[in-house]
């Protein structure tokens, strides 16, 4: 059997309500390319059903390709997992509760028709989602924009469609600490937007919230930026700079004894500013070194329960413990 055109990838944790039309309106959608297609669905741990709907969906549909995970590692993870087993040439990913509505995949496959070999989802309207979200997934996207070192595109998710060549090459790179967004910029080719409305979650709560969008920042700016470490230089400069100067200064005083600089209350405020100082600076440095012992331990990214067969070489590099079928 030849490998399908289209794979469409969409990480599944707790989504038992939102499965079933996830399905219909893929399936609506894919129907409309005239081409083969495949639906990974890869259940991150989930504990309310999804597992079972799951596999009752690919006995009832062999074009639905469950890979179920022995535990929970995390979303950009199981993106990565669906990549490894995705047999697509193009493959498609998407989040499970719809806000990033199917039928848009038709605009980024005509991209991706055109010669873009990544072809990303820009959100000009998010319908349903609080100001406070708002805000913050503005300051989060513009943020990490100014500190990492690769040009993010604005508002966009990880809803997009990537050429087998992008895939192939993101499925090589064996880093923990993943931010697919990020690592897609990074890799180049010919890419483009295209401007789509989130419609509000179907049904559940998010799967990101505030800690979740917070850690996620820190492994994007750690991936791809050593602008934490640079600013630890830099205070740590005008820190000893700020102290240099304050010597012939308080000297002065004493010996003009315009003003008396003593007190245990002044010791104190002064080796606590140089102590918070030491201590920001040895807490980023200790976030890139956390980085690197994860990464030396030699740990699969992710462990399978079960999934179908393995086609690609991204699941050996990945996922080095052996699965059931």
């Amino acid at each position: 059997m030849s490998n399908p055109v289209f794979t469409v990838i969409a990480p599944i944790f707790n989504e038992l309500e939102n499965l079933p039309l996830l399905y219909q309106r893929v399936s609506n959608a894919m129907e409309k390319t005239g081409e083969s297609w495949e639906l990974i669905l890869v259940d991150d741990g989930s504990k309310d059903g999804s597992t079972e709907l799951m596999r009752q969906m690919a006995a009832e549909d062999d074009r639905v390709r469950p890979v179920i995970f022995a535990r929970n590692f995390g979303h950009q993870i199981a993106v990565t997992a669906g990549m490894d087993y995705s047999r697509g040439d193009a493959v498609i990913i998407i989040d499970a509760d719809l806000q990033d509505p199917p039928e848009v995949m038709l605009e980024l496959i005509e991209k991706w028709r055109e010669g873009y070999q990544v072809v990303y989802a820009v959100r000009k309207e998010r319908a349903g989602e609080s100001a406070f979200k708002l805000k913050t997934a503005a300051l989060f996207y513009r943020l990490i924009n100014k500190l990492t070192d690769v040009d993010i595109p604005l508002d966009t998710g990880d809803f997009r469609l990537l050429d087998r060549k992008v895939v192939n090459v993101m499925n090589s790179m064996p880093e923990k600490h993943r931010f697919l967004r990020g690592m897609g910029a990074w890799v180049g080719f010919k890419q483009i937007g295209v401007e789509y409305k989130r419609d509000a979650r179907h049904a559940g709560v998010t799967k990101y919230p505030l800690k979740k969008m917070l850690k996620l920042a820190a492994n994007a700016v750690t991936s791809f930026s050593y602008v934490p470490l640079q600013v630890a230089t830099w205070i740590g400069f005008i820190a000893a700079a700020l102290s240099i100067l304050a010597i012939p200064i308080v000297a002065l005083l004493r010996l003009t004894r315009i003003a008396q600089l003593t007190g245990q209350a002044t010791t104190l405020i002064i080796v606590l500013f140089f102590g918070g100082v030491q201590l920001i600076s040895l807490g980023i440095i200790g976030e890139y070194i956390g980085r690197i012992y994860d990464e030396v331990k030699g740990r699969p990214l992710y462990i399978v329960a079960e999934a179908p067969a393995a086609d690609s070489a991204g699941v050996e590099q990945h996922q080095n413990l052996p699965h059931s079928k």
